[in-house]
């Protein structure tokens, strides 16, 4: 999955401005204890840490 592929996920799923709140600021055990962000910078693939979000906060297997 493209980074930009990652980005509109995760803005159709939480809305333009919790987004990126969220991706900041969420720490997730399934990160390994870090925030989306974190977990990108470490070199985490995109798919991952979108699979991760997708679990952790229930989203819907259509928007998987």
């Amino acid at each position: 999955m493209r980074l930009t592929m990652f980005w509109e996920r995760m803005r159709a799923q939480f809305g333009e401005t919790y987004a990126d709140s969220f991706a900041r600021d969420h720490v997730m055990s399934e990160l390994g204890g870090r925030t989306v962000v974190q977990a990108l910078e470490d070199g985490w693939e995109a798919k991952d840490v979108w699979r991760a979000v997708c679990v952790a906060m229930d989203v819907p297997a259509t928007r998987r």
